[in-house]
This record gives structure tokens, sequence and C-alpha cells, in this order.
């Protein structure tokens, strides 16, 4: 199953341009159940607009640029891994997530419930264990040597998700073990001058993901 940002991005939610107004973007999140929507200029996404400020605001009846209404800047790219989108929208508590292609033109975007759907039907998510994140230059990449590190660890590696990066000779290994207790492993692969991007005890991750997942259909219940 691939993991890549670009694998879950949908068409079904059209972006807003800044001639728009604010009730039409409020009438588009209600009738997609989102609580925020791109906002685009041609090809460049302008940023994020949200439901919540759209409520505050006294100029619902003008566009979106003439409104100076705030804008969101989260973005991700197509070639990011999907870990990444979730944290962004876990942090920032977002209900839709712009994607930007390799020329940072807007290409679409993701929402929780995407994201949150195909993360828990993962392994990575229904095996005890944790989670390592790592950064690698392509030419560097030996997965025997990375499993040696982690059985030299008294682990095993359960799972591994390669994606690419912005930058084309450095690829992301995510690396599943089946150890909560990371800290061994972590420090040998520091010892080895491995850039470790992240670690994720899963419990802390399988609660995120519920949480929001059950936000996510409280909201769609409304």
């Amino acid at each position: 199953m691939s993991m890549l940002t670009a694998d879950l991005m949908t068409d079904e939610v059209p972006p807003l341009k800044t001639t728009d107004s604010l009730d039409l973007a409020l009438k588009w999140m209600e009738e997609f159940k989102v609580a925020h929507l791109p906002v685009i200029d041609g090809k460049q996404l302008m940023g994020l607009i949200s439901e919540s400020d759209i409520l505050d605001s006294n100029k619902r009846n003008l566009g979106i640029l003439k409104s100076e209404i705030r804008l969101l800047k989260p973005v991700i790219h197509k070639s990011q891994h999907a870990f990444e989108a979730l944290k962004i929208m876990t942090s920032m508590n977002l209900s839709l997530l712009p994607v930007l292609d390799e020329q940072e033109h807007y290409a679409g975007s993701i929402t929780q419930k995407t994201v949150l759907s195909k993360m828990s039907g993962l392994s990575v998510v229904n095996e005890p264990g944790g989670i390592i994140e790592l950064e690698i230059n392509k030419n560097d990449y030996v997965l025997t040597q990375i499993a040696s590190i982690v059985e030299g660890n008294d682990a095993k590696i359960l799972s591994v998700m390669v994606a690419s990066t912005p930058d084309p000779n450095i690829i992301e290994i995510t690396l599943k073990i089946n150890r909560e207790d990371l800290s061994r492993i972590l420090q040998t692969f520091n010892r080895y001058n491995y850039n470790v991007k992240a670690s994720y005890h899963l419990q802390q991750f399988e609660d995120d993901v519920k949480n929001k997942f059950d936000e996510f259909m409280r909201y769609l219940d409304m």
C-alpha cells in the first residue's frame, strides 16, 4: 500500500477563487463536510480559509480577497510521506490540507477523512510497537545495515516504507518496529550518523488517529 500524499489526493472538494464570496465558501463547507477550503489564484495557492474565521467576519457578501480575511498557510507536497500530512492536520486541527506539485502549483487536496481511513487500515497501526523515520541519502540506503542495527538491539522490523522527498537525493524511510521503547535503537542510529527525523511510540500515534477519526465522525453526524 502506497504511503505518499499523492495517493491520498481527492478532486471531490473544489478550491475557491479569490473572487468567490465568503457566503459561497460557507455553503461549500457545509456541502462537502469540511471546515477548511483552499483558495487559489490561477495555479497559485493563496492559502486555506477556515469556517471559524468566516463566521467571525461581517463581510460575508464580499469576495475572499476584498474581505481581507485571514488565510492559513499549511501545505504539503505530493511526494511527501502520508505521515507528514497526518502530523500537519493533527497539529493544526485541519479538516483539509492543500497539496502542491513539483512546480509549487496547487495540485489538489486531501481530507482528514481520507487520511484517517487509510491510516486506520494499515498494519503499522494495528500491530503493537513504535515508528522511526529516517532521512537518508539515496545512494547510502542499505536495508540490511538498517535491519542489522534494529536486530542488534533485540528488535525486529515489521514493515518498511520508502518515500521520496522534495530533495531528489534524499529518501525517507519509515520503519515499524516491534518494540514500544525505541531509545536504544535511536541511540544506535545516532551513533552511526543516521538522520533520525522523528520517532513515535505507537500508542500515542494510535490515540491521535482514533481521537481525530472520532471527532470527524461526530462532525459528519451533526
